[in-house]
């Protein structure tokens, strides 16, 4: 009896579902995409209809060759690939390669990797989602329409090896704006005059605060924050703000305005004015969709959003447990649904109630409303059997595998817990003053019932209230005048933008891990400290895009575009319609880009410095290296220097070593190999000297050493001898002219070949006959 085929994308995937299937199924692994828009060229036919040409990928000929051998032997075709757009592309692609009949194909879709669910999706398949497929298609066209159409014009007027993206450069225009938002931003001084209250009237607990304060930790650090409401709860003590003086709210801007009351304060009375208590709910937390996972493993877990994702695929496609075999531990991962089936909330609601406790569980299940745009039929994450806990497969799981799971597992959990309650405290403190009644807001917050907490850890920074009374007096513990500034706003950390990123509609969860990739590859942004920075380059790419694209980089529109995309999918919206709509107004700014576009190098900006050798104003260019100041008047003055990413000129800093050349100083100097030493005579004098990791002189390789050997390749250099990472070799003295490469053992010989007339041979072949060297291909096929 002939099998069926049934065909997935990975291996991993292929052996978790094989052990369901039997033996009447074979299954195998497409490794993914297997046909696409080959790489060279547009491929699209945009006068013809937008028709694309797809090609079999790089390294995937034997996968087909193997997967049209295995269907000859099936009956039937099962496409049971990922149950997302790109799953359906790529089953549509298979069919459209396999040509099995169409009665004789099926679609299987799941979104987890049990035996239940994979022996269910088999029992009911059904056919391809011609509109999924479609939608897929017309992302994929308008992807390769921008990209292959900007890209070379970046190439052009920028610098090579650029990428423009419909997405990616949107999100760089996010980082860039946010950049030059704090760039804009001037601080503004403001003063706070805060306080340390007691109830204990008697101790001296200004002198113990202080002595507190002033001691040292093992590691030479004052007490922690947490160190500090640990001693003032011990101590009945607490923190207070000044929120109020004279009925009006206080603000101060200087030390002439905050020292008087400062003053008026520390001789003040303070005793309870009012006490307000009130119950306050905390809800748990929706179950994961693609996007909060991600957030949530770059905040908890320090994970970049590529590796959550593919450990996720991992998790998704199955882990070897041991004696329980390959399991697939977690829902489908690419989802924008916080739906949960009733059969996974009554497993969920059955774990809480027998292993944390019935107080935890409450009466009705919780029930989260999905995004607008989310896919029908999909899943949150989250994982396949609630019983298998973290702790008990943890042997079983790589620790990036573990963190994840155990993030999942806990959100999951807790969604369907009780919310937490807490009892917070508002207290009123009051005091006369020559400025009139000063009054001081302090709050605490005390947890009543954790509920999800319990599970879900929350961070909380209230403090803990003594219990007072009104009219109750207090002790002041410390009360000062601080001098603050207000803060830029705070940059993106890979979570933030993920956040962003999915606040403004712009592109879906499922691509934000190559996004955020793609732009670091191409300089456009850079992290430092978990933090994104935009790059010099970054932000002349995006001012040039926003000047001659302004609707593929206007926010608005590329949510407007993706709202079209799914509307293909979901509303069977006509694919070409929406390609149509987009390339008219597109070519006709690509045409005038291509007229008008100015290189980037070829552009100036003044600056506030004048020229120190000619006395002109200096104006930002851009290089190769990114923003620089240069002299106004270039070529006939060819001063240039560094400036950092505010645009502030950096000075050269002498060193205490001399030019190798003219004697005059060596200045440090930086370029796109990192910290180098420059001559001060530059341009006169061109010596530069490298550095290596600790800043020291790294010195010069010895001259290469001459055999009086002839080079047998071009019969006018001569081989010498050269240093490398794996040691000596013989070269030409003309490389690099001239790239012969000979093995050091062959020196003697050649010195005795030379000397006997029988060196340099007449051809290559004879010096490869001479040196024992085997044919290439192309020599063999010569001789031939």
């Amino acid at each position: 009896m002939a099998k069926s085929l049934v065909i997935v994308e990975s291996p991993a995937k292929a052996k978790t579902i094989n052990k369901y299937l039997g033996p009447d199924f074979e299954v195998k692994a497409s490794m993914g995409h297997v046909r696409d828009l080959p790489s060279k060229g547009l491929n699209v036919d945009i006068e013809n209809d937008f028709a694309p040409t797809y090609d079999i990928m790089p390294g995937k000929k034997r996968t087909v060759a193997a997967l049209k051998a295995a269907v000859k032997k099936c009956d039937r075709l099962f496409l049971a690939t990922d149950l997302d757009r790109e799953g359906e592309a790529i089953a549509w692609h298979l069919a459209q390669i396999l040509r099995v009949p169409e009665d004789k194909t099926f679609r299987v879709i799941f979104n987890a990797i049990t035996k239940s669910t994979i022996q269910d999706a088999f029992a009911k398949p059904g056919k391809l989602d011609i509109d999924k497929v479609m939608a897929q298609q017309a992302r994929r066209i308008l992807d390769r329409i921008v990209g292959y159409k900007i890209s070379p014009l970046l190439w052009r007027k920028v610098t090579p090896r650029l990428s423009a993206g419909r997405v990616q450069s949107v999100a760089v225009k996010m980082v860039v704006e946010k950049e030059r938002e704090i760039r804009r931003f001037k601080p503004v001084e403001y003063w706070r005059i805060p306080a340390l209250f007691s109830t204990d009237l008697k101790s001296p607990l200004p002198d113990q605060w202080r002595a507190f304060m002033g001691a040292k930790s093992e590691g030479d650090a004052p007490p922690t924050l947490a160190d500090q409401d640990k001693w003032l709860a011990e101590h009945d003590a607490f923190r207070a703000e000044l929120s109020e003086v004279g009925d009006k709210k206080f603000q101060a801007s200087s030390r002439q305005e905050a020292e008087p009351l400062f003053n008026a304060l520390q001789k003040a009375r303070f005793t309870i004015a009012g006490i307000e208590t009130r119950e306050s709910v905390s809800q748990p937390p929706a179950p994961f969709i693609t996007s909060t996972l991600q957030q949530a493993a770059a905040n908890r877990l320090g994970f970049p959003t590529k590796k959550t994702m593919a450990t996720a695929q991992q998790l998704y496609e199955g882990i070897d447990l041991g004696s329980m075999g390959s399991l697939g531990l977690i829902t489908y991962m690419r989802t924008d649904s916080t739906h949960l089936t009733g059969e996974a909330i009554k497993d969920v609601r059955r774990y809480i109630g027998r292993h944390i406790g019935p107080d935890y569980l409450p009466k009705e299940p919780a029930v989260y409303a999905s995004a607008k745009a989310a896919q029908q039929a999909h899943e949150a994450i989250r994982p396949t059997d609630v019983d298998l806990t973290p702790s008990d497969i943890k042997q079983f799981l790589t620790p990036a595998q573990s963190k994840l799971y155990e993030l999942i597992w806990q959100r999951f959990v807790a969604c369907q817990m009780k919310p937490a309650k807490w009892n917070v405290t508002n207290l009123d403190i009051a005091a006369d003053t020559s400025f009139g009644c000063c009054r001081y807001r302090a709050t605490g917050r005390v947890l009543v019932f954790d509920g999800f907490t319990k599970i879900w850890k929350i961070a909380s920074g209230e403090q803990q209230l003594p219990q007072v009374k009104a009219q109750q007096p207090l002790a002041v513990v410390d009360i000062k005048a601080e001098q603050h500034f207000t803060k830029p706003p705070a940059r993106y950390t890979e979570g933030g933008l993920v956040k962003a990123l999915e606040k403004e509609g712009i592109g879906r969860p499922s691509t934000y891990a190559a996004i955020i990739s793609t732009i670091q590859e191409r300089k456009y942004v850079e992290q430092k400290d978990k933090k994104f920075f935009a790059t010099d380059l970054g932000e002349i790419v995006t001012d040039k895009l926003n000047e001659y694209f302004p609707n593929i980089m206007d926010i608005a529109f590329t949510r407007f575009m993706e709202e079209q995309l799914d509307k293909i999918e979901e509303q069977h919206i006509d694919w070409l319609g929406v390609l149509k709509d987009f390339y008219g107004p597109f070519k006709k700014s690509l045409e005038t880009a291509q007229k008008q576009m100015k290189h980037a190098k070829a552009e100036t900006s003044p600056s506030e410095y004048d020229c120190p050798q000619c006395g002109r104003q200096l104006v930002y260019k851009f290089g190769r290296n990114g923003k620089f100041l240069s002299c106004s008047d270039y070529p006939n003055c060819k001063f240039a220097c560094p400036c950092d990413k505010e645009g502030k000129m950096v000075e050269e800093k002498l060193s205490e070593h001399k030019c190798p050349v003219c004697g005059k100083p060596l200045v440090h100097k930086s370029g796109r190999f990192g910290p180098f030493l420059g001559c001060s005579d530059y341009p006169a004098c061109k010596t530069i000297v490298k550095l290596d990791k600790e800043g020291n002189i790294v010195p010069p390789k010895p001259p290469p050493e001459p055999t009086g050997i002839s080079c047998h390749k071009c019969k006018q250099g001569r081989l010498v001898v050269r240093e490398s990472k794996k040691g000596p070799f013989l070269g030409c003295s003309r490389f690099p002219k001239c790239r012969t490469i000979i093995s050091i053992e062959q020196l003697d010989h050649l010195k005795d070949l030379q000397a006997a007339g029988k060196w340099p041979p007449e051809t290559p072949e004879q010096a490869d006959q001479i040196l024992g060297r085997a044919k290439s291909k192309k020599t063999a096929a010569a001789g031939k």
